[in-house]
């Protein structure tokens, strides 16, 4: 992985906002695929692109969670993750987001930024960290990615159905 951490700066925002839709796009489309035109819109809107650029600037604004950016050697940011303490009683936290720009993944650095955040969550003396992704075919990256960090998949199923 030819790619440094570093924390979160203000001065980020556009280039992860722009990462994470390059990043996701196949992801929501799979999505729309599985839930269907209407389902995937009442969730996401006309553009999920409004959608999820609204849900990263909510995440990046929110001083109880903290995120870190991947940068690549000439200082351009190639990913990033979000984590934050769920319920400090319990000992739990979870990583909110994860995303790596399609030109750099592959490389080790979704791992690297996973391992990042359990490490820091670790270190807040939290004993559980949770992870979530999709269980279609397009999310099957995210999936392999956090059971290299040593994360446990538990099957569940989630229904939707419009109202």
């Amino acid at each position: 992985m030819d790619a440094s951490i570093r924390k979160y700066q203000s001065a980020d925002e556009t280039e992860v906002l722009d990462l994470s839709l390059r990043a996701w796009a196949p992801n929501f489309a799979s999505m729309e695929e599985v839930l269907g035109r209407d389902i995937f819109t009442r969730l996401h809107g006309e553009d999920w692109r409004d959608y999820q650029s609204k849900s990263v600037k909510n995440v990046l604004a929110d001083r109880l969670t903290q995120v870190w950016v991947g940068e690549d050697a000439c200082g351009n940011v190639i990913g990033f993750v979000a984590a934050t303490v769920v319920d400090a009683a319990r000992g739990l936290g979870e990583i909110i987001m994860v995303a790596v720009d399609p030109s750099a993944s592959g490389g080790g650095l979704g791992t690297a930024l996973t391992n990042h955040a359990t490490e820091w969550m670790r270190a807040q003396g939290l004993r559980t960290a949770m992870i979530g992704t999709g269980g279609d075919l397009e999310h099957r990256a995210a999936r392999r990615t956090y059971e290299k960090a040593g994360y446990t998949v538990i099957p569940m199923a989630r229904y939707f159905k419009a109202l």
